[in-house]
């Protein structure tokens, strides 16, 4: 079978995307397949941060005058952006504080908000073999609570053995009347999937408290917290292409007492919020639909050529490799090992072929992979043609 065509209806909306990010047609002898890690600027994120510096440069909510005023209706517009963006049908309930990114946000719901909720002998689930942001926090709280006497345990989030994927009837196992929170993850950053977040709600019940990981879902495939029966939804700007130093909390405010982030609120990363409002509007002018079809098909097309190449093992289900499986495409993101190469030299050979790809342990926690890998994610940037040359240089190692 050859590998599957990249659809043609999309290929003049995907040329027009690409022309608008200057960093990558700057460089046409470079391939950017590193988005997982940290997304690319359109020219209107651009634009917007340019603007907003030479015009409207003030704090928020500390003065009268008008670059203050301007400033602070910026932050409480974007505040407003954000829950529309994830499709919140009732934003005058659910709360939008913003972050430096997914980590700084998952430490805040611990630290500020999950002691409120946990009693002793509480339980909460750690998905262990996630990114370590969706780990530490949670474990940091537990040692926490226990310092002034509240012992709670954590349940390790169940696996399926060698997919990557939960195994949520494991789970529904494991949970019982005092699992009162859940940390998850949307797709999964080393093994690509959609971890299938509907289905923990329907495994732990109505009343524990589920926080979702979105950091490689927003920007990238929809988000609808409408449908998605969570409390929490953390992500990073600049994943989502705006700019580092941004990201914000979704919070439901219906399971648990209020989200109200503890201490002083200093001066916000005003220009991470306006470049943060660009980006949501760039974004839903493209289609993030259209977007997360695009990046599947790459996907397929890398998936389909690899399990054609013996030297490869590819990470994750192994069910979604077919450009023609029946089950979840992976999201975007293809992790690899080749069998005899250790995988930071097989990354310093690909960039010196002109490809930018993760090459180490991608910061998963204990439970998951022993042995690096090399991780190839992409955006709306990226084509069909680039995915063709990775296939040829992975072929010629032997």
């Amino acid at each position: 079978m050859t590998a599957p065509i990249i659809r043609e209806d999309l290929r003049p909306w995907q040329e027009a995307l690409r022309a608008e990010f200057p960093i990558v047609t700057g460089h046409p002898e470079l391939a950017y397949l590193d988005s997982a890690a940290t997304a690319q600027k359109p020219q209107a994120v651009l634009d917007a941060v340019q603007t907003y510096l030479t015009t409207s440069n003030a704090n928020a909510a500390r003065g009268t005058y008008t670059w203050a005023n301007r400033t602070t209706e910026l932050v409480e517009r974007t505040r407003e952006r954000v829950a529309r963006f994830l499709g919140d049908s009732r934003p005058e309930r659910s709360a939008v504080h913003f972050t430096s990114g997914t980590t700084e946000g998952l430490r805040t719901v611990a630290r500020d908000w999950l002691p409120g909720l946990l009693r002793d002998g509480d339980e909460i689930v750690v998905p262990d073999a996630d990114h370590q942001a969706n780990i530490t926090p949670w474990l940091e709280a537990r040692r926490l609570l226990a310092r002034e006497g509240v012992h709670v345990t954590v349940v390790p989030m169940p696996y399926q053995s060698g997919s990557g994927d939960y195994d949520h009837r494991a789970l529904a196992e494991r949970a019982g009347p005092r699992t009162r929170f859940v940390a998850t993850t949307h797709v999964h950053h080393v093994y690509g999937g959609d971890m299938n977040v509907q289905r923990i709600r329907e495994a732990v019940g109505p009343d524990a408290v589920i926080c979702l990981d979105a950091a490689q879902s927003v920007g990238h495939i929809p988000v609808s917290v409408a449908e998605l029966d969570v409390d929490f939804v953390v992500f990073s700007g600049h994943k989502a292409l705006a700019l580092p130093g941004s990201g914000a909390v979704w919070a439901r405010q219906a399971r648990g007492p209020a989200f109200v982030p503890g201490g002083w609120s200093g001066t916000p990363n005003t220009v991470g919020v306006a470049s943060l409002e660009a980006a949501l509007d760039w974004l839903d002018a493209a289609g993030v639909d259209r977007i997360g079809r695009w990046t599947a098909d790459l996907a397929a097309r890398l998936t389909e050529g690899l399990r054609r190449l013996d030297a490869y093992e590819i990470l994750g289900c192994p069910l979604s490799l077919a450009a023609d499986s029946d089950v979840q495409r992976r999201q975007g993101i293809v992790t690899l090992r080749h069998r005899a190469i250790d995988s930071g030299d097989l990354g310093f050979i690909l960039f010196s072929h002109g490809f930018m790809v993760r090459s180490d342990h991608h910061c998963q926690g204990d439970a998951g992979e022993k042995t690096g890998s090399v991780r190839v994610s992409l955006h709306v940037y990226n084509t069909g043609e680039e995915i063709d040359r990775l296939l040829s240089v992975l072929a010629s190692l032997r």
